[in-house]
């Protein structure tokens, strides 16, 4: 594709970012007017429609932006490393881990979440995330370096992943039947349940995870032909493999701890950056990751609000409603895929 005709496709993006971030915004169970909306924001929250806007509407659109740009990215590093179309955090099991990890802190320690949770279990369930997400990570990576096929790979992550909920299972039939009910709902996915305070927590740690991805974007680039020849042009594989760990554990783990177990954007988004700018690039797809992946989420966000009644649907339900029609494709396809990897 010509350099202008990817300009022209990255402006078309942005473009649609702002048109969808005002219209998710506007999107909810009470009519609220265009102007009002942008009024509200920029208002001290003193009206009904101000307290709608600025502590319900707006942090879960800002939340499913963090996440659109999270989970494409951890899914691209994960694709490149392991050269892996299908490849992705809850395919390889490290959503499943991170999930498991925040039913130990909730149930295990009792700890209520969503908009009732204190500061200090915010720091707990993001640190329960990012743990529970790496340990399945390094895993994944030393499970790797026997098994070089890489569908038996992901046949043994689907597997790693299965383990893991029923360790969660476990959790589940012996914990409190209070603790259970909040688990239960966090397990469906949800954006609306995350409040200022968290995303004061969950901002940083994406923006900063994302920034240091993008970072790597030459290193990924190296790793392309394989982990030989980029040792040969000097690239320490060892050390660009603990920082994908790290980063891709900090978004997942994150995202995780907030919103639930969000499925399919991790896997999907990258193969569509791919496919609109046809290129191998991680300079390019990158951001083409991050504003793909921002689209999706608020669609999807949208789509859950269900326009014209007064209800809700679980976010990871619709993620998965539409990505799972696309993973089949990528499956189907996987030559078609492979040239890129």
């Amino acid at each position: 594709m010509h350099s202008r005709n990817r300009i022209a496709l990255f402006v078309f993006l942005l473009i649609a970012v702002v048109i969808l971030f005002v219209v998710d915004v506007a999107i909810g169970s009470v009519y609220i007017p265009f102007l009002q909306i942008i009024k509200s924001i920029f208002s001290n929250g003193e009206s009904a429609m101000d307290i709608i806007v600025l502590q319900s509407r707006l942090p879960r659109v800002i939340t499913a932006i963090l996440v659109g740009m999270s989970l494409p990215v951890a899914g691209l590093l994960m694709q490149t490393y392991f050269k892996n179309p299908i490849a992705g955090p809850d395919i390889l099991g490290i959503t499943s881990g991170a999930s498991l990890a925040v039913a130990i802190f909730t149930m295990g320690a009792g700890i209520s979440v969503a908009g009732i949770l204190p500061i200090g279990g915010s720091v707990g369930m993001i640190i329960s995330g990012i743990v529970g997400s790496m340990i399945v990570l390094f895993i994944m990576l030393a499970v790797s370096k026997k098994i070089s096929d890489s569908v038996t790979l992901l046949v043994f992550g689907i597997m790693l992943g299965m383990a893991i909920s029923a360790f969660v299972g476990l959790l589940q039939y012996f914990s409190e039947k209070e603790a259970l009910k909040i688990f239960v709902l966090w397990s469906f996915g949800s954006l609306s349940g995350v409040t200022w305070s968290q995303l004061y927590l969950l901002a940083p740690i994406v923006i900063i995870s994302v920034a240091l991805a993008f970072s790597t974007a030459k290193k990924l680039n190296m790793l392309l032909p394989g982990e030989t020849y980029a040792k040969s042009l000097g690239l320490n594989t060892g050390r660009i493999r603990i920082l994908l760990i790290g980063i891709t554990g900090l978004l997942t783990g994150a995202v995780t701890a907030f919103c639930g177990p969000i499925a399919f954007i991790g896997i999907a988004i990258p193969h569509v950056a791919r496919m609109l700018f046809k290129t191998t690039n991680h300079f390019i797809l990158m951001p083409a990751c991050v504003l793909c992946g921002i689209i999706s989420m608020l669609l999807c966000d949208m789509i859950s609000q269900t326009p014209g009644y007064n209800l809700v649907l679980p976010i990871n339900t619709v993620t998965a409603l539409l990505g799972a029609p696309f993973v089949i494709f990528i499956l189907m396809q996987n030559n078609k895929f492979q040239r890129y990897f």
